[in-house]
């Protein structure tokens, strides 16, 4: 069973109150940021794993966990503009920004904007430097690649989408549990009560249609991903990154990870997690916190 930590929450200059929790007591700075459909929470198999020697801060996004949603999410910047606000706050230096799944956008976004304050990155099943289009489906659910959705109304109906957002909207466990045993714990599962703390924390969202738009039109590259023409902000990144990809991954492609390791040069190092799908955080946390640590210090 996880032990939970306290929550603090902090008042940014938009009016959100983003919640965190804390850990640690070095001067050596990690931040830990969650993916769609999470929160800080499921952070928490590393946070236990963390020598006190580290300071960790696991923050709810702005419209997840215990955090508010009174601004509309409209791109991956507004978020990431967030969390440069929390910061600053802080008073935070020597920082590592480490982001899983669509929060390693959110870190990616973060340090091209802000190249000189981050030390280093590590990306865990990341989104792509492209973002995440998501693209409509034929009845069959085939993907029509360049047949966009218009709106997030429309975009609401993918079958991809809706299903999630009704179990939100309904606080469906049952149903929620079982799209992530389809889709994210594929290789392992976390422990019946870890398990019961993970969903209550998904089932917090409130901005889920938000945030599958601000994916797809997110895009650091020199191309259209489809949605959006890329402002090449990738070139911007100057920091070591250590990107971790589980082989066994079924939400982003073992493709879309080398373009984005390969776009990024000499300063980034893939790592191919053998036994581990889209959540190492509970497939092998130890391996992944040992090669982590490494890189950071």
């Amino acid at each position: 069973m996880i032990t939970e930590l306290k929550v603090k929450k902090v008042k940014l200059e938009n009016g959100e109150l983003l919640a965190y929790r804390e850990t640690g007591e070095g001067n050596k700075n990690i931040l830990l940021v969650h993916g769609n459909m999470c929160s800080g929470v499921h952070f928490l198999p590393l946070i236990k794993r963390f020598s006190p020697n580290f300071k960790v801060y696991i923050i709810d996004l702005r419209g997840f966990g215990d955090s508010t949603y009174i601004n509309r999410v409209d791109n991956i910047k507004d978020i990431s503009d967030d969390l440069y606000t929390f910061i600053n706050k802080l008073e935070i230096t020597n920082f590592t920004l480490v982001g899983w799944s669509a929060g390693g956008s959110v870190c990616l976004q973060f340090s091209a904007n802000y190249p000189d304050i981050v030390e280093k990155i590590v990306l865990i099943d990341s989104v792509g430097y492209m973002g995440c289009p998501l693209f409509k489906k034929d009845e069959q659910g085939n993907v029509l690649i360049g047949q966009i959705y218009k709106d997030r109304l429309e975009m609401a109906k993918d079958p991809e989408v809706a299903p999630c957002l009704k179990a939100i909207e309904n606080n469906n466990f049952n149903d929620m549990s079982t799209l992530w045993d389809m889709a994210i714990y594929t290789n392992h599962k976390p422990l019946p009560e870890d398990n019961k703390l993970f969903i209550n924390a998904t089932l917090k969202q409130r901005n889920l249609v938000d945030i599958y738009w601000a994916l797809s039109v997110f895009n650091l590259s020199n191309k259209h991903n489809g949605y959006t023409e890329g402002n090449n902000l990738i070139n911007k990144i100057k920091v070591p990154v250590l990107s971790f990809w589980g082989e066994k991954d079924m939400i982003v492609s073992g493709e879309t990870v080398r373009e984005t390791v390969k776009v990024l040069g000499d300063k980034a190092e893939l790592v191919i997690l053998k036994d581990s799908g889209h959540s190492p955080l509970v497939d092998c946390p130890d391996i992944l916190m040992q090669k982590m640590i490494d890189f950071i210090i």
